[in-house]
């Protein structure tokens, strides 16, 4: 029986044959975690020269410091050799691109289905909210001083990133 995911199947047997991962301890080599939007435009390791093993990923729409955010970046600093945090959001970026409402009705009326009841997390002030995340982050009891934050805007258009807070 065929299946959706046979492409992605074949993918990951091609890349298991140079797979060179096994029996790594999970510790972030470079001590970085970074903290992204999920928008596929965005190659997290790629963009900041790091390899696979090199750090932590976190990615979410708009790439903000929920509290799930906040427990990995917990784990990270305490157990896992995190000592820099970058947040990075992006430009042309859905969730700062309209309201709460505008989003919600876009996702409404593309399912069928009423969805005024989900927090989406729409970005009203995109700088604003790179610079209340990284003192989120930096306030944190359980991170406070054992790492460096830093927040930041990724041009999609030009690879470049611009260090806001």
């Amino acid at each position: 029986m065929e299946s959706a995911f046979d492409d992605l199947l074949a993918h990951n047997r091609t890349y298991a044959e140079s797979f060179d991962l096994q029996g790594f301890d999970g510790v972030a080599r470079s001590g970085v975690a970074m903290v992204t939007c999920m928008d596929s435009r965005i190659d997290p390791l790629g963009m900041i020269g790091l390899k696979p093993g090199d750090a932590k990923i976190m990615r979410n729409p708009g790439g903000r410091a929920t509290e799930r955010t906040l427990v990995a970046l917990v784990l990270g600093v305490n157990l896992l050799g995190v000592n820099r945090i970058l947040l990075v959001q992006h430009t042309r970026c859905a969730m700062a691109s309209k309201s709460e409402r505008e989003l919600l009705a876009d996702i409404s009326d593309a399912s069928g289905t009423d969805a005024s009841w989900l927090d989406l997390g729409a970005i009203e002030h995109q700088r604003l909210a790179i610079i209340e995340d990284v003192h989120r982050v930096r306030s944190h009891p359980l991170i406070g001083e054992r790492a460096q934050v830093g927040g930041f805007l990724y041009d999609v258009d030009t690879g470049l990133m611009e260090q806001v807070a």
